[in-house]
């Protein structure tokens, strides 16, 4: 049967996409199967409606938040631009969804040796396997965040860009990638994207685009990244024994007064100040005045003993700084170094500031020497309380990073400030990163099974509290591993009780360097292999906290030999298996 339309209605749809059109006619359709019995709002197409009005999908990847804040400031400027724009959080979105989008804007840090932030795993196995989409349709641009101190700087950013390009998908702008002080390079970034886009909905300026729009606000917290917490150490109590090969610290800091809400699996960021002795080093080394005046990035200014204190990451060698303290230096085997890429990597590796200084002496002005490094970021410690418990306190677990260069000891920055330098009373900046990958079950009747290996226990400390304060009847199982039961056993008396008590339904340990044979948590799945699979079947949520370049990979590698096997899977459904249960949020890493 013909139905007569409307002049009007013929010219606008005549303006929609083919996936407009697509979609219209299929809930045209869908519409008609219902019957006369159902009644049904039929939508209207005008010319009051955004049909030609390009649809942007903001899509965030963050380890440690940053990306996610780039993210919500690109969607407050497009929305001021009037632009129809979505958020999303890529742990939230459904892969095949893709295919039907307008315009991607991907902004996205990397983790590790250049792999993916966890929650945007699923989409980017979506994208690199066999039942990739064509992406003809879509245009799109991303915003690469990284630190230029590791090889495969951007890497992730990197590879959606060339992937997304590869799949038929049209680039809106190149692709920027920004280092640890990104704000500038992301801001001009976020412009140039408001700008294009907006000169795209221009052609269209004679429809009415009045949207009604669900626009989710943030919830801002009063204290952020940007505004930090001066709160104060109260406590800090080493929990391996003196002989134990790590130093690992209990801190715990009062948040009194501050009205900070946190979560079990929230990450608390802190900022840390540089050791007096290492700024005196690295001065005696350059012959820079400590009194003398720099410029900070912001247009401050301030003493260049002060800028190296407070402002700047002096413990990290970047490849910025080798190169650049070699032209300073003019020095044969510093540029032959820097020419070398295996030498300069090694080098970085091996080699922190203050010897770079030490090895190569050089006269520096006070400026030349803040040019140097890049500006101090604050350090996330996967909080390990649950308020419920603690009250206005938030617990860290920090492993103190020390090492010995030229005879003398030093401390990693954060861990160093935290575990060593910082008295009890005095202040310590710190902010909360919400981390909604990283979650307890709703249901407290859900069972868990948590994988930790050293500092890595800390946020499952924090489950635990939460399940003893709800009440929550659910089994809760811990697969953890560290060097020694005698020397390493973190908070030993705690995970004991709870066993007594009857919260910890099971527990397994695995020691490295406790007999002849190095065991670890993976050897340790594969044990219970077969309980694994049954607990994975009863809907139990897995986690995994801790390393993300080694122990991470090869528990992933355990999960997926114990699906193909017990579930009688390929290798490749084992993992489309796993990947499922990451967007069910059933398996959650909160790795590094």
């Amino acid at each position: 049967m013909t139905i007569p339309l409307s002049s009007e209605l013929l010219q606008s749809l005549a303006q929609l996409s083919p996936t407009q059109l697509a979609w219209l006619s299929g809930y045209a359709w869908a519409t008609s199967q219902q019957g006369s019995a159902a009644t049904v709002a039929v939508p209207v197409v005008s010319t009051a409606a955004p049909v030609m009005a390009r649809k942007v999908l903001v899509l965030s990847a963050s380890q440690t938040g940053n990306a996610r804040r780039v993210a919500e400031s690109l969607q407050l400027k497009l929305e001021a631009a009037g632009i129809d724009v979505t958020l999303c959080a890529s742990g939230d979105y459904k892969s095949k969804q893709l295919a039907c989008e307008d315009i991607l804007l991907l902004v996205t840090s990397t983790q590790g040796e250049g792999e993916p932030p966890e929650e945007i795993l699923p989409l980017y196995k979506y994208l690199f396997g066999k039942k990739a989409p064509a992406l003809n349709q879509l245009h799109f641009a991303v915003l690469a965040l990284g630190d230029s101190s590791y090889p495969q700087f951007c890497q992730c950013g990197k590879d959606f860009d060339r992937q997304l390009a590869q799949l038929g998908a049209q680039r809106l702008a190149e692709r920027v990638d920004c280092d640890v002080d990104y704000q500038s390079s992301a801001a001009v970034w976020q412009d140039k994207i408001v700008a294009l886009i907006s000169e795209l909905n221009s052609s269209y300026a004679g429809v009415n685009n009045e949207v009604q729009q669900s626009v989710v606000a943030a919830q801002t917290a009063v204290f952020t990244k940007e505004a930090p917490f001066s709160a104060s150490l109260s406590v800090r109590q080493r929990i391996t024994t003196p002989n134990a090969g790590k130093d690992v610290e209990h801190i715990e800091i009062d948040l009194s007064g501050s009205g900070i809400r946190y979560q079990p699996g929230d990450a608390l960021g802190v900022f840390y100040q540089n050791a007096p002795m290492l700024v005196s080093e690295i001065l005696q080394y350059t012959q820079v005045d400590k009194d003398a005046p720099v410029r900070l990035a912001d247009g401050r200014e301030v003493t260049i003993k002060q800028a190296l204190l407070d402002e700047l990451d002096i413990t990290q060698t970047t490849p910025a700084l080798v190169q650049a303290y070699a032209q300073q230096a003019h020095v044969a085997e510093l540029d032959g170094i820097v020419a070398d890429a295996a030498a300069l990597k090694q080098f970085i590796a091996t080699t922190p500031p203050v010897s770079v200084f030490a090895t190569y002496p050089q006269l520096l002005s006070a400026q030349t020497l803040h040019n140097l490094f890049r500006p101090l970021t604050p350090r996330l410690y996967s909080i390990a309380s649950s308020q419920d418990e603690v009250g206005e306190e938030v617990h860290l677990t920090v492993g103190v990073v020390r090492f010995s260069q030229r005879g003398q000891q030093y401390t990693g920055g954060a861990s160093g400030f935290l575990g060593e330098y910082l008295q009890e009373g005095e202040a310590v900046r710190v902010f909360v990163e919400e981390n909604h990958r990283f979650r307890l079950p709703e249901n407290g009747n859900t069972p868990i099974i948590m994988i930790g290996a050293g500092t890595g226990i800390a946020p499952f400390r924090a489950f635990m509290q939460q399940r003893d304060a709800n009440g929550d009847a659910g089994e809760n199982w811990l697969v953890f591993g560290n060097q020694k039961f005698t020397d390493d056993f973190l908070y030993q008396a705690e995970w004991l009780q709870y066993r007594k008590s009857g919260l910890l339904t099971r527990y397994d340990f695995a020691w490295s360097r406790q007999g002849n044979e190095k065991v670890y948590v993976q050897h340790k799945l594969r044990e219970q292999a077969a309980d694994i699979w049954a607990w994975l079947q009863r809907g139990a949520h897995i986690y995994v906290c801790g390393d993300a370049s080694k122990m991470a990979h090869d528990v992933e590698q355990a999960l997926l030999d114990i699906v193909a096997t017990y579930g009688q899977f390929s290798l490749e459904d084992a993992d489309e298996y796993l990947s499922e249960l990451r967007q069910q949020q059933r398996y959650q890493r909160d790795v590094y």
